[in-house]
């Protein structure tokens, strides 16, 4: 579970990142976009290892994400 804590904290970082790029309009925000569906897709990936309830809603969550920042660099 270490490594899905730690990738968790990375994606909950990279989100707000993301976001507050967005709200900006900041000119890199494609490029932290492109990052955050990275590091949500490999969070998700971490997360359905495990059976936990938290971590499927986690993992859910990541993907609804990372579909947002695609559409948004697209």
């Amino acid at each position: 579970m270490t490594r899905c804590i730690m990738l968790d904290t990375d994606c909950a970082a990279i989100c707000r990142l993301a976001a507050s790029s967005m709200a900006r309009n900041s000119e890199p925000a494609k490029q932290i976009c492109r990052l955050c569906a990275e590091i949500c897709l490999a969070c998700a990936n971490e997360c359905e290892r495990h059976t936990h309830q938290h971590c499927q809603a986690c993992a859910l969550a990541c993907r609804k994400c990372a579909a947002a920042c695609v559409a948004m660099i697209h």
